[in-house]
């Protein structure tokens, strides 16, 4: 299909720079607003309480062994320290830096809410979000030069799926309601439609890309998965689920190894060599509720599932046939709210997640906060909660940049970056 021009209007989005302030209270200093709870131990079912864990945060400092993380390198190399311990020491380290966390920047760009959400691969700074509305801003809030605002065609043009291109980061790769999956670039070109629907009842909710194997995988809203190189030509179109294909996720060590996960309740795993029909999945892993997401973690060694109710789920890829991990969370689906989807921190072991409290929920209590949670992806522990008084709204989309240092987050209409309090004020 032939390039054609998409609209592009210069929209001015609303930029806060956060300075420090009284009121950007620690979530220790918010202690007195939360009841705290307990967190029960791993048992025979592998199940943790993912309840508040204020009083247990106090007890988090990092070992004398690793407060240097230069002494750590050196033991390491000095054949005085494992490669896994030197890694628990980083990530403890760095668990004693959230406390430091706080919003330094928000933007408000959309007249409808944020839906999709994208790291550049090369650029700590700069991040792409997509809207219901179809519009996409790139963000570099490192400089103070205007974001990059893509106007979409409003209703019906919601951005379901946002990549960067790997090939070339000047460009990107989007699925929507609109009916397409195609490559754009920030001018507002479209460079290439890979995927179409002739009818407004079908439209694309997911996308992948593979930099290593060339190819494009897209989901849709009956079950339809599509696979294609990144020419554009179809190497396969099956309906692999009954419903909604809500994410596709290619194994970043593997990827030949898909996830698709759907609203009938279940993630299949696929050997893309071996495909031949709906029926040639390698494993089916069935869960209690819809499912919004399956994301392999960095080293694809592991498998975090996200349902629309009150569950994440960790699966390890040697042993799919295992009970999995199973961590109580409250993030229930509504309508009008961006589906929450946990994440993988980049460097380390560590869960990523919006808290949306119900009050059927096991472990709810009184007053509970609309935090970002943090987890322990081996133990299902919670680590940490971030939470800015001034930003109490559901934290639908959280996601760590490459570098794993800075968090950015979507809440309703809003973007919302996180960084350490001395960082953030120099940035």
């Amino acid at each position: 299909m032939a390039p054609r021009k998409r609209p592009e209007t210069q929209k001015t989005p609303e930029v806060v720079v956060r300075p420090k302030s009284k009121r950007n209270r620690s979530p220790r200093e918010l202690e007195p607003e939360a009841k705290k709870l307990c967190v029960k131990g791993p048992g025979s079912s592998r199940r943790f309480d993912s309840g508040c864990l204020w009083a247990g945060l106090a007890s988090l400092r990092v070992s004398a062994s690793c407060s240097s993380i230069v002494r750590a390198l050196h033991q390491h190399k000095l054949g005085r320290a494992t490669w896994p311990s030197l890694q628990q020491g980083l990530q403890q380290s760095f668990l004693h830096s959230l406390a430091s966390y706080r919003i330094f920047q928000k933007a408000a760009p959309f007249d409808r809410r944020a839906t999709s959400l994208a790291w550049h691969p090369a650029h700590p700074s700069t991040v792409a979000v997509g809207s219901k509305g179809g519009d996409i801003m790139l963000w570099n809030f490192g400089i103070k030069d205007k974001p990059t605002f893509i106007k979409g065609i409003g209703a019906g043009g919601s951005i379901t799926g946002l990549k960067f291109n790997p090939l070339n980061t000047n460009q990107f790769f989007t699925s929507s309601m609109e009916g397409t999956t195609r490559l754009q670039d920030f001018k507002g070109n479209t460079l290439r439609v890979f995927a179409t629907s002739d009818t407004c009842n079908i439209w694309f909710c997911s996308l992948d890309v593979s930099v290593k194997s060339r190819v494009v995988v897209t989901g849709d809203n009956v079950g339809h998965v599509i696979l294609l190189n990144m020419d554009g030509r179809e190497l396969w179109n099956l309906r692999m689920h009954k419903k909604k294909v809500t994410h596709v996720a290619l194994n970043p060590c593997c990827d030949w190894f898909l996830a698709t996960a759907s609203v009938d309740q279940t993630v299949k795993i696929w050997d893309l060599r071996q495909v031949r029909g709906k029926s040639s999945f390698l494993y089916s892993l069935p869960h209690r509720h819809p499912v919004n997401a399956a994301h392999f973690s960095p080293d694809g060694a592991q498998l975090l599932t996200t349902d629309q109710k009150s569950e994440i789920r960790v699966y390890s890829a040697s042993q799919w046939d295992c009970p999995p991990s199973l961590i109580p969370h409250p993030h229930r689906h509504f309508q009008h709210l961006t589906p929450i989807k946990a994440t993988w921190h980049p460097r380390y072991n560590l869960i990523v997640v919006g808290r949306y409290p119900d009050p059927n929920f096991k472990s709810c209590t009184p007053h509970e906060l609309r935090t970002i949670d943090v987890f322990d992806g081996s133990s299902g522990k919670m680590m940490y909660q971030l939470y800015d008084p001034e930003s109490s709204g559901i934290m639908s989309l959280n996601e760590f940049n490459p570098m794993g240092d800075t968090l950015a987050s979507v809440m309703g209409y809003h973007i919302l970056i996180w960084s350490q309090e001395e960082t953030g004020m120099r940035k």
